[in-house]
């Protein structure tokens, strides 16, 4: 789909280094770099492996990446149906403002609607105020009353090491 000079289109194989370049310049952005684990294997395999486990769509202009929307399926037992969390967006600061942010959401609104799906989701940093503006301008609402929960590293692995001690 070709819009405002840049085209949106579903990720390749090919496209791995560039979704990987994309993270990282995300995490640096956003002040994690030293967060990031996860290497072009790892999104080769996620988006592209046997049981793909996540998608991404990809915004060139020219034929030149400058942007990704990464995300997945999840699941809502209170409505009984699908949703998409959007796992990242990036665009390359050099072409923001020119829509690309908007056509992501655009494009994943219409494959919830499309595919069934009740809503999209995604985090935000709550320092990102330029962010948190775009969001509000495409309806999003904040969630106030929820908070994210996580369980990972040495933490996961005491909690799967957990002798199971069930009653019943």
């Amino acid at each position: 789909m070709t819009v405002g000079g840049f085209t949106l289109r579903e990720a390749r194989p090919e496209d791995v280094p560039a979704i990987f370049g994309f993270v990282r310049a995300l995490a640096e952005y956003e002040n994690l770099a030293d967060e990031v684990e996860a290497d072009e294997a790892c999104f080769a395999a996620a988006l592209f492996g046997a049981s793909p486990r996540a998608h991404a769509l990809l915004a060139e202009i020219s034929g030149v990446p400058v942007g990704f929307a990464l995300w997945f399926y999840n699941f809502s037992t209170f409505a009984g149906r699908p949703g998409i969390f959007v796992e990242d967006v990036f665009v390359d600061p050099a072409y923001r403002g020119n829509g690309i942010g908007r056509a992501f959401f655009q494009a994943l609104a219409r494959r919830a609607l499309a595919e069934g799906c009740r809503r999209l989701e995604w985090w935000v940093l709550d320092w990102n105020q330029p962010a948190l503006h775009f969001y509000r301008s495409i309806g999003a609402r904040a969630m106030e009353e929820w908070t994210v929960q996580r369980v990972s590293g040495p933490a996961l692995a005491a909690l799967a090491a957990t002798e199971e001690n069930h009653h019943g």
